[in-house]
């Protein structure tokens, strides 16, 4: 059942992915890591006899893999092209949630704006009232020494 399993992998890893590397995980699954796309996909037998459970999710940075996002059971008798199409559906659960950008007229007057106008945080006022104050300080005691 290994042997098989690995077999399948190395074929679906050929379909799926230019770059991949395919090794066997500790339970017993097998394992498709295309670290050029930060993904992988995972096949283990699944509880019935012929079935194959197919996992995938993102590779973090530093090369960790992290927990499933999406996972499906697949016939051990599906085809290549069967298991990419499932695995390609996986795959795309597993990426991460992209927001459309909003067109231009639709757009927040405070997203819109932001090129012109400028976003000064309390900390850099303080700042800015420290210089002043201490300008000022130093103004003050140059002029009292020449009274």
């Amino acid at each position: 059942m290994s042997a098989h399993l690995r077999e399948t992998a190395s074929e679906l890893a050929d379909v799926l992915w230019r770059e991949h590397t395919v090794y066997r995980d500790r339970a017993g699954g097998v394992v498709i890591r295309g670290d050029h796309v930060q993904r992988w996909i995972s096949l283990a037998p699944s509880g019935g006899r012929d079935e194959i459970l197919l996992r995938a999710g993102r590779i973090l940075d530093g090369g960790t893999t992290a927990p499933a996002r999406s996972e499906a059971v697949a016939s051990r008798a599906a085809g290549t092209a069967e298991l990419a199409a499932v695995c390609r559906r996986l795959l795309a659960e597993a990426a991460p949630e992209a927001v459309p950008p909003l067109p231009l007229g639709k757009r927040p007057a405070r997203i819109r704006n932001r090129s012109r106008r400028r976003h000064t945080s309390i900390g850099c006022w303080v700042v800015l009232g420290c210089v002043f104050a201490a300008v000022g300080y130093y103004v003050y005691s140059v002029a009292q020494a020449y009274r």
